[in-house]
């Protein structure tokens, strides 16, 4: 893993695991209480097991809710996830919007569940048609589904959209990988008048790469249909699963790295586009959240040294 730099000075690395001590936890709770952090990826644990990018959007939800700030997840309702096992109910005041996808209405769904003993609520983006089946992004012969664009498209709607009927200001929007890479795309063209989201920042987070090209260059055709600008659609011309993190590192206000194994082609770009970075790639989730709590405090104290 390269050491990325920027003239900002907002790379944070290398920090010791012990480095919490009563002042900047104190500090911590100061910058998190009363801040919104909205948290969208394609698993989340315990709903998704056995996965890395699903156990940092848990965690990275439960620091900063034991710390005062208020989390929503999101992630799509996928066949996979037992909902009698955990207790998802459909919210009907949030269910109900039809979402066009290329001039089709598809129905949302909303469900909800809590996480045990975290008092933290995930919401379940939900379709028949596109969640319903008991696979996530392939099926039994490990085939890409034709269909992940307009799942994909779907998914980030589908937030924004209960965003508004929850009436909630977002302070800080964490994507992870290239399933909601689509999010900050929307959130700043097709709903750029969406006063909710005017003043939130986005932070991409980048995990092991998983397919080469995990959707079709139909996307475009959806992207046209919502009269998306020109010389955005045409960066989706070939929408490999690089191009869609960069595309998405395009709208972001920061960059955090939970992978050893970032591909040449990002880390250079990162680098082109000066962005900050904050890197979780050497920390491990099940023994050290405390060097995760340290990193973000690091963070928080470089970007707001006057607190």
């Amino acid at each position: 893993m390269k050491i990325l730099t920027t003239s900002k000075g907002l790379f944070f690395s290398n920090i010791h695991q012990n480095f919490v001590s009563l002042y900047f936890e104190s500090r911590f709770i100061n910058y998190m209480k009363g801040k919104n952090f909205l948290i969208a990826s394609s698993g989340i644990y315990p709903y998704v097991d056995n996965n890395d990018t699903a156990k940092l959007a848990y965690k990275i939800a439960r620091v900063a809710n034991s710390k005062g700030g208020q989390t929503r997840m999101f992630m799509p309702r996928f066949g996979t996830v037992n909902e009698r096992k955990h207790q998802l109910h459909e919210v009907i005041r949030l269910s109900g919007v039809n979402i066009v996808i290329d001039d089709d209405d598809m129905p949302l769904i909303i469900k909800v569940a809590s996480i045990p003993k975290e008092r933290m609520q995930v919401y379940f983006i939900d379709n028949d048609e596109f969640f319903k089946r008991k696979f996530i992004f392939t099926d039994e012969n490990n085939e890409l589904f034709e269909d992940n664009d307009g799942r994909a498209v779907f998914f980030a709607k589908g937030i924004v959209e209960t965003v508004k009927k929850l009436k909630w200001r977002p302070d800080y929007i964490f994507v992870f990988d290239w399933f909601t890479s689509l999010l900050p795309l929307y959130i700043k063209t097709y709903y750029k008048n969406e006063p909710l989201f005017h003043d939130a920042k986005i932070f991409v987070v980048l995990t092991d790469a998983t397919f080469e090209k995990p959707m079709s260059e139909e996307i475009k055709n959806k992207l046209v249909f919502d009269e998306l600008p020109e010389e955005i659609i045409q960066k989706y011309d070939n929408p490999t699963e690089i191009n869609l993190l960069k595309n998405a590192i395009d709208l972001a206000d920061g960059v955090i790295i939970r992978t050893q194994k970032l591909p040449e082609e990002i880390d250079q770009y990162l680098k082109e586009k000066n962005i900050e970075v904050l890197d979780l790639s050497g920390i491990d989730l099940d023994e050290n959240e405390e060097d995760l709590k340290a990193k973000f405090i690091a963070a928080f104290e470089e970007k707001n040294p006057s607190n």
